[in-house]
């Protein structure tokens, strides 16, 4: 069984300069520091900001989504937009605002009544995939249960129930916004092995880390299993 994600990584050109931005304008606190690297708290999770180097790389122009509370939306609104072109879109009564970071990452606050205060979780990911279906096999075979598909059949939404993962072929979504390449992103897992061996014919590679798991989906994403 899957549960939240634990990290969710971005390639960053200067490091100095993007942890500046999430610091300065989303208030997020530094968890660690580095070679290379500094992961910023998003609740339970690392929003981890990674110099080119090793593999894993970080994603590149990654849409990634956020929680913020409802009662702190409208202000939340009012100081980016000071800054920044937002684009705002609503989905059955929530709210969400979209705007870009120093390295064309599209970043998503959406309004939640559950919300702690500040930017408090982060609630979804999107992948680009070259195949839709054979991504969807996948994600499926690894636990993901599937939420929605897009009328287009470019997109298709699943969930583990804590943390959403969207699929996206090559396109343009919502405030222009396209899915990550290359991303590395960990999920908690009662039983990393087990769940690995499910899908560890279609990986492109499988590698134990202690009692965790990192398995290459068929996209060259990473995605760590983590107990």
């Amino acid at each position: 069984m899957l549960a939240g994600c634990r990290w969710l990584a971005l390639e960053v050109k200067y490091l100095d300069r993007a942890q500046s931005f999430y610091e300065a304008f989303l208030d997020l606190d530094v968890r660690y520091e580095g070679d290379g690297e500094t992961a910023l708290s998003v609740g339970e999770t690392d929003l981890i900001l990674r110099q080119p180097g090793t593999v894993p790389r970080g994603g590149l122009h990654t849409h990634y989504a956020m929680t913020i509370p409802t009662a702190e939306y409208d202000d939340w609104y009012e100081r980016l937009d000071q800054r920044f072109d937002l684009v705002e879109h609503t989905f059955g009564d929530a709210r969400s605002l979209y705007f870009y970071d120093t390295e064309g990452n599209c970043v998503e606050l959406g309004e939640s009544d559950d919300a702690d205060p500040g930017v408090a979780a982060l609630f979804e990911i999107v992948l680009e995939v070259e195949d839709l279906d054979r991504a969807l096999s996948f994600y499926t075979g690894l636990g993901f249960e599937t939420v929605d598909a897009g009328d287009d059949r470019e997109r298709v939404r699943l969930t583990t129930g804590a943390v959403d993962l969207e699929l996206w072929e090559p396109h343009l979504g919502l405030a222009d916004a396209r899915g990550g390449v290359h991303v590395d992103f960990g999920v908690g897992c009662e039983d990393p092995a087990a769940v690995a061996d499910a899908v560890a014919a279609d990986a492109l590679a499988v590698t134990e880390a202690g009692e965790d798991v990192r398995i290459r989906d068929p996209d060259g994403h990473y995605v760590t299993l983590v107990s």
